[in-house]
């Protein structure tokens, strides 16, 4: 039910409906629940950004029908980003937490802090990202998910179930979530470790915890158009160039195949392809920016592989070029 938003205050629910062919380009049963005023939560939306339909429906089912939802793909693929831009269009309050190894139990619960109170030191325990996500209508994203600590990972099973309440040991209270809270996840792996070495760091997850998770989607890279489109979106001033766009764009996917057939080890991100299109416009000069951009990065000894695919691409030997 959408709940009539109330006057001077941030919006506890949803409380207009919008239409998803409107906001993203394909139909959907029904009309979307979605906040009419934004808070500094509420991600920045992007005019240019392409969605996915068959990832972007999955999104939209955790936020519509609260099912918890996990994205999974090849790094620089905007898993993040495609959660972070449907939010913003439903105006959907939303934080991201990186799960690193410096992530900690007490990070996402809380602790015990000593704070200065009519001049005397007092311990308050001041609650950690969870409890407080979980008590607003927020959307909260955990950004590589498989690179969990397996305390951490234990700690975020409690609030998998839809309406799991959560338990403060510490304080003896039990969190039940806000009706409006949603959870989602984004990983390079399905949760069964990394055999091809491409990913350090990621490792398996908890069989138990992964069937918790209602929908898996799963989301690579663009078609070579479709990546053209939003390039030249971008990058105003390449958008006359659209034959030397699409070299880049086919230099990028071979890194891509090369990339996971364990040819090479660093990829071109879309990410990565815009950056090289800003740098070619400061620089003048697609292959002194495609240096700048990328080729530096790459192991010395792959160097000849992407001076290969370069060849094909741009008919020039990048190894003999002037050195950018």
């Amino acid at each position: 039910m959408i709940k009539p938003a109330i006057a001077g205050s941030a919006l506890d629910a949803p409380d207009k409906l919008v239409s998803a062919e409107k906001l993203f380009g394909f139909k959907w049963p029904g009309q979307l629940p979605a906040f009419s005023a934004r808070d500094e939560h509420v991600p920045e939306i992007d005019p240019d950004y392409h969605f996915e339909p068959e990832a972007t429906r999955a999104i939209l089912a955790g936020f519509v029908h609260n099912r918890r939802v996990i994205v999974q793909g090849y790094h620089g693929t905007g898993k993040s980003t495609h959660i972070e831009q449907v939010a913003a269009r439903l105006n959907w309050p939303m934080v991201r937490v990186n799960l690193d190894s410096h992530i900690s139990r007490t990070d996402l619960v809380g602790r015990d802090v000593i704070k200065l109170q009519d001049g005397k030191q007092v311990t308050q325990f001041q609650e950690g990202i969870l409890p407080w996500a979980l008590s607003r209508p927020m959307a909260l994203v955990f950004d590589e998910y498989d690179a969990g600590r397996p305390d951490v990972m234990f700690v975020i099973q409690r609030v998998l179930e839809a309406h799991g309440k959560f338990t403060l040991l510490d304080q003896n209270r039990v969190i039940t979530p806000h009706p409006y809270f949603r959870l989602f996840a984004t990983s390079n792996t399905v949760g069964l470790g990394d055999s091809t070495g491409l990913y350090h760091g990621t490792q398996p997850i908890n069989q138990g915890q992964m069937d918790r998770w209602n929908i898996v989607a799963n989301l690579n890279y663009l078609p070579p158009a479709e990546e053209l489109k939003i390039i030249m979106a971008k990058v105003k001033e390449m958008a006359r160039e659209k034959d030397k766009l699409q070299s880049m764009i086919a230099m990028a996917n071979l890194t891509r195949e090369g990339f996971m057939n364990g040819d090479i080890s660093t990829v071109m991100s879309p990410r990565t392809v815009l950056n090289w299109a800003e740098n070619a416009g400061i620089f003048g000069d697609v292959t002194t920016a495609f240096k700048l951009t990328f080729f530096n990065k790459c192991d010395e000894a792959e160097r000849p592989i992407i001076a290969e695919y370069y060849q094909r691409c741009f008919n020039v030997d990048i190894l003999q070029s002037p050195s950018a």
